[in-house]
């Protein structure tokens, strides 16, 4: 993994409060609990309900092997998790996350195609069997 160089700038807070309590990688951030989320929010002053979201990012970035700007897209569409994934229906999605992907970034960055979004589905059904 390559650090939290994909972290939204909003999160600068989040990042900074993640880094001093010792966690510098996606692995390290899905392991972390509800509790200790919270504990690192009261502390730094961090945003929960971001420190939250990053968390199911990086439990998809991990557990799916995603590129972190993926699970973000896909935490904006709707999905937070890899079941939710599993469940998805595979047009539905694509669509959705084509839609988002435009309205984020316009054309600059291509959207996933209908066969990238068929594998991340067919990745999060072999891990919830």
């Amino acid at each position: 993994m390559d650090g939290f160089q994909h972290l939204p700038a909003h999160a600068r807070r989040e990042r900074a409060a993640l880094e001093q309590a010792g966690c510098h990688d996606w692995p390290a951030l899905a392991r972390m609990t509800e509790r200790h989320l919270a504990d690192l929010a009261l502390a730094a002053g961090a945003s929960l309900p971001t420190l939250v979201r990053l968390r199911g990012q990086a439990r998809l970035v991990v557990e799916l092997e995603l590129h972190p700007g993926q699970a973000a897209l896909l935490l904006h569409a709707g999905i937070p998790d890899r079941a939710s994934l599993a469940a998805a229906d595979p047009h539905q999605l694509w669509r959705q996350t084509g839609r988002l992907q435009r309205r984020l970034t316009g054309t600059a960055v291509q959207p996933p195609a209908l066969a990238q979004v068929q594998r991340w589905i067919a990745r999060a059904r072999r891990g919830t069997n």
